[in-house]
């Protein structure tokens, strides 16, 4: 069975220089990001991007435009986000995109759009950038829960703007990037409010969107510009000042080689090996033999430090995974490289106070979130030549199973370090260790006692093997846990991980994630949403459509 990707290959890189849907601009230590959505710049054929309604093109620009901001305008410490059309700030995701996309597509469209937004929250919480939604006309949908990720949200009164979900009266669909979750955990809404909210298709506008805490304040037209710019200074103000010029972010690419197997995307440190026939990918990341030992010399390296440039490469490579390779099934992840220059690296991380690598670790954590996070059943495989160590052995944690040969003759690296410790927590708020060993605390600290890298056996006794066969049981036990793997139902698998990965407490993220791989992953095939006279196959036709009024 051939590997299904898109027709076309998303690719999720872009600059600002080729933005064709948002104007990025700084002035100071506040920046703008106006949303100005060409209508013809869709990324496939047959809808129109009207009324800055967006898709999957518009949010990448959007993330592109974050983490440039976090990295390259270090003097900036506050974000406008506004909209460029009169009377209109964003119509939320395209209708007909949605309508006309696989299912997939749409559940991971939808995934992205939300860690975009969650990257957004993640740099105000981190003390890095404060965000205000300038909402200048009606925020629908996705356009409203885009502002909800802001910490500050200004709507004009204009007697005609409005904010809005209009998913569950127009759609027969959820607002699937949040919305009901933020309107509850973040915003703090009356239940009775968000009932009413949630289900008045034409939103809520003026006194009443404030009163209930909708937004946080209304500007007349009249002084629209001013109390726009009053908000973003008191916002930024919140925010210490960095020094020190911006570092650019160079390129990321890989080049399609021909694999063992199949196709090979290969990076500077990351590489992806695609195996049509057993719908597997063997991805393996590689630590380079020396590093900068300090400080200074990170920073001088600025945007070709291997941390920063390897795990882009990673997050690259994850996204592709996601959308352009939907029928993979299972990943194979390998850690290799200097074990030596992944502890190095990590003392840095965790001990330096600069901004650049403030923002280097930030961006780790959002990558092996990235991972948890994917729809894709992971195994780490530590076999002769690995290095799960620090950095790398949160891999083998955020593995579903990791296998682990016990080999003498072919020795894996294994060891513990300061990034195991708290540097890069899950969704759920605790670290991977935490999580793998939510039944036994005490199972922690004796691998974080673990001064030098351990091998296969010791590694088994401290539980971070699933199954450490011999060199004599290796090929066949691996094999036959691949195949099986692969034989399950995809949509079993995505509501078994959703459930496993996460135990321990409840957060908004882990609320957001859940119910999407549950609620609007149902609802989104329900025929009620996209049968033949479901709401979302309907709306904008001249069929009216028809539900099946069984309730579930």
């Amino acid at each position: 069975m051939p590997v299904a990707c898109s027709p076309t290959r998303q690719s999720f890189q872009t600059h600002p220089d080729h933005y064709r849907h948002w104007q990025l601009s700084t002035n100071g230590d506040v920046a703008t990001l106006a949303m100005s959505v060409d209508p013809e710049g869709g990324l496939n054929p047959g809808y129109d991007l009207k009324l800055n309604s967006y898709d999957l093109g518009v949010d990448i620009e959007l993330s592109d435009a974050i983490l440039r901001l976090r990295f390259e305008h270090p003097e900036v410490r506050a974000v406008v986000l506004t909209g460029s059309l009169d009377r209109v700030f964003c119509a939320g995701a395209n209708i007909v995109m949605l309508r006309s996309s696989a299912h997939a597509f749409k559940v991971n469209f939808c995934k992205y759009t939300n860690e975009t937004r969650l990257g957004i929250e993640e740099a105000s919480d981190s003390g890095r950038l404060r965000f205000l939604a300038a909402l200048n006309g009606t925020a629908s949908g996705g356009g409203y829960e885009l502002a909800l990720a802001c910490d500050r949200i200004l709507l004009v009164d204009d007697r005609n703007s409005a904010v809005s979900f209009p998913e569950v009266p127009l759609l027969g669909v959820l607002p699937g990037t949040g919305g009901l979750t933020r309107i509850t955990d973040k915003r703090k809404l009356r239940r009775d409010h968000c009932d009413v909210f949630s289900t008045v298709a034409e939103g809520i506008k003026g006194k009443r969107a404030v009163a209930w805490n909708l937004v946080d304040a209304i500007a007349p037209l009249s002084r629209w510009d001013e109390l726009t710019a009053q908000h973003a200074k008191e916002l930024a103000q919140e925010i210490t000042p960095r020094e020190g010029p911006g570092v650019q972010l160079p390129p990321i690419a890989a080049t399609e080689e021909e694999g063992p197997n199949g196709l090979r995307l290969a990076y500077k440190y990351v590489s992806v090996d695609f195996d049509e026939k057993t719908r597997t990918a063997e991805l393996c990341i590689t630590a380079p033999d020396t590093c900068p030992t300090d400080e200074a010399g990170a920073v001088a390296e600025a945007g070709a430090w291997w941390a920063l440039d390897a795990f882009r490469e990673l997050d690259d490579a994850i996204l592709n995974l996601r959308m352009n390779f939907r029928d993979i099934a299972l990943v194979l992840m390998r850690a290799k490289g200097s074990p030596e220059t992944v502890r190095t690296t990590d003392a840095l991380l965790a001990t330096s106070d600069h901004w650049f690598l403030r923002e280097t670790r930030g961006l780790i954590k959002r990558v092996l979130k990235r991972v948890d996070l994917s729809a894709k059943s992971f195994y780490a495989v530590a076999d002769e030549g690995t290095n799960f160590v620090g950095t790398f052995l949160e891999l083998l944690l955020a593995a579903d199973r990791s296998y682990v040969l016990d080999d003498p003759d072919s020795p894996v690296q294994m060891g513990s370090s300061q990034a195991n410790a708290g540097m890069f927590p899950m969704s759920n708020g605790l670290t991977r260790l935490e999580t793998r060993f939510y039944g036994s605390p005490e199972s922690v600290a004796p691998i974080l006692a673990q001064e030098t890298s351990f091998d296969a056996e010791t590694a088994d006794e401290l539980g971070l093997a699933t199954a450490a066969p011999d060199d004599i049981d290796w090929d066949d036990e691996l094999r036959l846990a691949i195949e099986e793997r692969t034989s399950f139902s995809p949509d079993a698998l995505t509501g078994m991980e959703a459930n496993l990965r996460f135990p321990g407490p409840e957060t908004m993220e882990t609320k957001i994630f859940g119910r999407l791989s549950a609620w609007q992953n149902w609802i989104f095939q329900r025929p009620n949403a996209v049968g033949e006279k479901g709401a979302l196959t309907c709306y904008g036709t001249p069929s009216r459509h028809e539900f099946n009024v069984e309730r579930t």
